[in-house]
This record gives C-alpha cells, sequence and structure tokens, in this order.
C-alpha cells in the first residue's frame, strides 16, 4: 500500500503560509510516502512561478499540478525544464508541449505515473485543447508497462465532465481526482473497477472569500457587471482541502479519505 496526500488548488500567498503551518502536522499524522498539490493558483490566486513551486518544496511538498492558468505567469515549460521541481501542467492544453502533462517518480521501489489533464466544457482557455479522454488514451499506452500506480489530476468545471472521465478511467487509472471548482464535493468513493475517484479535492485558500478573490470584489461585480481588479485577502482563516489515498496496486484495497482543516493566518 502507498499513502498519498493529495491538496486541492493552492490560492495565493495566504495558503502558501498555512500549508506551511499545517503540512509538518499532517506528515506526522498520516505519514504520507508522497504529497502533492495542485498549484494552478499558486502565484498570487492565479498562475505559478518557480519561486513559488521552490518555496512549496520546501516544506516537503514533493510534485506539483496546474491547470486552466498554467500559462498566466512564467512559462511552466520552462520551469518544468528545471529537473529540481517535479511540476507538470495539463497535457491537452495547446500550448503544452508533448510529455510535460505526465511524469513518473519512484517512491518505496514503486513506480508512480502523475497525469495531468484538462477539461474542455466551460474553461475559456481549454478552447482548442485536445480530448482529454483520447490523451488520457495515448498516455496510458506510453507508460502503462512502466507504472505500477497512476494518478490523475482533472483539472475541469462541470462536474458531468469528471464523472464521465472518471468512469472512463475506472480500472486503469488507480486515482481520478478532480480539481479547479475551490469546492471541496462529498462523493469521494471506490469505482465499480477500483479506481479512486472524488469530483473535486476543493482546495487551499482563504475562507472569508469567493473562491480566493476578497468577497467585496465578487459581489459588487455580480450588482455592477463592470471589469474589476481581483485581490485577495492576506491574513484570516484558510480553508484547507485534500485527500488521503491509501493505495493498493491491484485496486482491490484502496481507500480514499477526505481532509478538512482550518489554519489562522
Amino acid at each position: 500500500m502507498l499513502k498519498i496526500l493529495f491538496f486541492g488548488d493552492i490560492s495565493g500567498a495566504i495558503a502558501r503560509k498555512a500549508l506551511t503551518k499545517i503540512v509538518p502536522k499532517l506528515k506526522t499524522q498520516y505519514k504520507p510516502n508522497l504529497i502533492i498539490a495542485n498549484a494552478d493558483n499558486l502565484a498570487h490566486g492565479k498562475g505559478v512561478t518557480e519561486k513559488t513551486l521552490l518555496e512549496m518544496q520546501k516544506i516537503d511538498i514533493d510534485f506539483f499540478t496546474c491547470g486552466n492558468h498554467a500559462f498566466k505567469k512564467e512559462n511552466p515549460n520552462k520551469i518544468i525544464a528545471n529537473t529540481k521541481i517535479n511540476f507538470i501542467i495539463p497535457e491537452n492544453m495547446e500550448d503544452a508541449k508533448s510529455g510535460n502533462g505526465y511524469k513518473i517518480v519512484e517512491i518505496n521501489k514503486k513506480r508512480i505515473a502523475i497525469i495531468n489533464l484538462l477539461g474542455k466544457t466551460f474553461i475559456k482557455e481549454a478552447g482548442d485543447a485536445d480530448c482529454p479522454f483520447k490523451t488520457f488514451d495515448k498516455i496510458y499506452k506510453k507508460i502503462k508497462s512502466k507504472s505500477d500506480i497512476i494518478i490523475v489530476d482533472f483539472h475541469a468545471e462541470t462536474t458531468s465532465e469528471k464523472i464521465a472521465f472518471g468512469f472512463y478511467a475506472d480500472g486503469r487509472a488507480h486515482a481520478v481526482l478532480g480539481t479547479h471548482t475551490h469546492v471541496q464535493t462529498n462523493d469521494a468513493h471506490s469505482l465499480e473497477k477500483g479506481t479512486l475517484y472524488i469530483t473535486d479535492i476543493g482546495w487551499v485558500g482563504a475562507k472569508d472569500s469567493v473562491i480566493g478573490v476578497k468577497k467585496e470584489i465578487i459581489i459588487d461585480k455580480f450588482l455592477t457587471d463592470s471589469k474589476m481588479v481581483f485581490d485577495f485577502p492576506e491574513t484570516g482563516i484558510v480553508t484547507i482541502n485534500a485527500t488521503l489515498l491509501d493505495i493498493d496496486k491491484s485496486m482491490k484495497n484502496s481507500t480514499i479519505k477526505l481532509i478538512n482543516k482550518e489554519v489562522l493566518i
């Protein structure tokens, strides 16, 4: 069995500070073999930088996935070229270099393949993205004989697309974990053929906000329908959502557990 702790979208500096406090405690409590986090909103709430990834790596987050905001800051393909950082972006994004959407790491003599895919429904950055279902098929053919365990971060907007993908990958991926919406869903379970599934892990971000942005700004936007500069809370309670995966290579005895914590920053 292999224990993997997977954090939902890390949103801004306040979330990074919260993880600095909570990760050591969760490591002591759960003793994960591997810690993964979605970094799509890592740098000031949108996009990612090499600096912020290294900051999170220092607190023992081992691996990072991304999403539709991958190209909002620094070119992620260049960051991936830094072999000191385990970071991938959705393989099916238009500007993603082939092979930058999945990676195999070895933990306790087990080869874990981590795949990042982007959903196409209601995500404007996914307009020219390849089909995530067909992209998974292509990756799976390449890695199935080289991997003991396969994990998919499916960064998508709609529950229907995520659920459909979960069924599509059932029995092939050991876990399909949804990210992007910043709201943890209450449907963590094992599918018929043994794949662990959740529609959305949730996030790490300011509780007193609208998915990370100061609530007053978003309320005003709904009232006036005008363009606004988003700003993010710097202090307050931070919600921390994650899943703890206990994975059996055969998929017969794998389990998934929801984690919900709060930290004051």
